[in-house]
């Protein structure tokens, strides 16, 4: 036998080795089941092909510029972390669900796995700058989860058809309840999650659920998530958590006041635009402040908005800090230097005539009417950690019982939790005096 070797000198030697090398190298796919070390949960898997080239998507991209939790790293310096975070820890759990379920004899395709997945996956792609704080501002009346579908059609369609599936369960038209209960419900992988990581980023301990304990309890009845009965003290912890995350993290005093800060400054900055006054900003920044946005989005504009990130409104706050509108100037310098506006909380409703005397305190020291519309607030917030009128969580029990979780538990701040529990605040300037 002739070996190549014996009919090659050196150097072409080489270069038919090299050249070999190079051509195979081309013809092997890249591997993209990649891993991905995340602080809570420690090695996370990207499981295919398909879901790997959706995070790599710049539309999920996007989502490493905007922050999980808004204004709330104002209060906790460590809630930093991004809605990227969130979505890649998410597709994690339900991972980790699927197997779980499947274990318990639950019949799920891989078509309805990965379909499932890619649902949560994409579950907040639609979030704007500062997670909330944009949908009650320059883009007014399109919820983030509305957007959300947007691009998840718009993905639909570079992909081919492979989100049908995905969609389907996202908007809970597929035929298998269980599988949109993962997605959105009382009890599903979005609030384990979120939950869990913004307890460790805070460093509120009390939001430090078992989502992988809850998980293990899961299992499908007739179609229907619920908990094994054994799993009946995880889920009480997971309802007190987020009531406790509420009040000490999500709706913090300081926390909610910054927000509104912000969305009064949006607000203004789209009065102005509106007016015909120059505002320095990015092009995606700008196409926000001087159109008027539809309900509907366009193709445009979902384009436009998917280069819409926190960075583009930090970036304007601080050119706006110079601006000759006194209004913008000021709310800007303040939120940058959180010198936030006063804030007092009340279970009760402001006496009329109290609320009156700042407004005139405010007017005969030095504050216009139109200031009064910005720094100026008073509002509501409420916290209803249960909601036993919607999708309820049940428990399961050996002899085939299927109980509500208020009904199951021996413990009466479960019940009590089902209330929604309402509390006024108000904000003015720290310098008034209202004595």
């Amino acid at each position: 036998m002739v070996r190549i070797c014996d009919l090659l000198n050196i150097k072409e030697l080489d270069f038919y080795i090299c050249t070999t090398l190079k051509v195979q190298k081309l013809k092997t796919p890249s591997n993209k089941v990649k891993i991905i070390n995340d602080p809570i949960y420690g090695f996370i898997t990207i499981p295919n092909k398909l879901i790997f080239d959706l995070i790599e998507h710049p539309y999920f991209q996007r989502l490493r510029r905007i922050t999980q939790m808004g204004m709330s790293n104002l209060v906790y310096p460590g809630a930093h972390h991004t809605r990227f975070h969130h979505a890649v820890g998410c597709m994690h759990l339900m991972q980790k669900a699927i197997t779980v379920l499947k274990n318990k004899g639950v019949i799920i395709s891989d078509d309805e796995k990965n379909g499932v997945c890619m649902a949560i996956l994409l579950h907040d792609i639609g979030h704007g700058p500062y997670s909330h704080a944009l949908e009650h501002s320059i883009v007014d009346g399109v919820s983030h989860e509305a957007i959300s579908l947007l691009f998840m059609k718009e993905l639909n369609k570079e992909f081919k058809g492979e989100l049908n599936l995905a969609i389907e369960i996202f908007e809970g038209k597929y035929p298998r309840k269980f599988l949109n209960q993962l997605v959105s419900s009382q009890l599903d992988i979005d609030r384990m999650d979120y939950l869990k990581r913004d307890s460790f980023y805070t460093g509120v301990a009390e939001g430090n659920i078992s989502s992988e304990r809850l998980i293990d309890m899961l299992n499908v009845v007739n179609d229907q998530l619920v908990v094994e009965e054994k799993g009946i003290y995880s889920v009480e912890k997971f309802i007190v958590g987020r009531r406790l995350m509420y009040w000490q993290v999500y709706l913090h005093k300081a926390g909610v006041v910054a927000e509104k800060m912000l969305v009064n400054l949006l607000a203004r900055a789209k009065y102005l635009a509106s007016q015909g006054v120059d505002l320095p900003s990015s092009k995606a920044l700008h196409y926000f402040l001087y159109k008027e946005v539809e309900e509907t989005f366009t193709l445009q504009t979902l384009k436009t908005f998917s280069r819409l990130d926190d960075y583009d409104i930090l970036s304007a706050i601080k050119d706006w800090i110079s601006h000759d509108d006194k209004i913008l100037s000021q709310l800007s310098e303040m939120i940058i230097n959180r010198k936030l506006l006063k804030v007092q909380l009340s279970n009760e409703s402001f006496d009329p005539e109290y609320v009156k005397n700042i407004k005139n305190k405010m007017l005969t020291q030095g504050w216009s009417q139109e200031d009064l519309k910005y720094f100026f607030v008073l509002d509501t917030i409420s916290n209803q950690a249960y909601n036993d009128t919607s999708s309820k969580i049940y428990l399961y029990y050996k002899n085939g019982d299927i109980v509500d979780i208020v009904e199951a538990s021996d413990q009466l701040n479960i019940q009590a939790l089902t209330k929604p529990v309402i509390k006024h605040f108000l904000c003015y300037p720290k310098g008034i005096k209202l004595a």
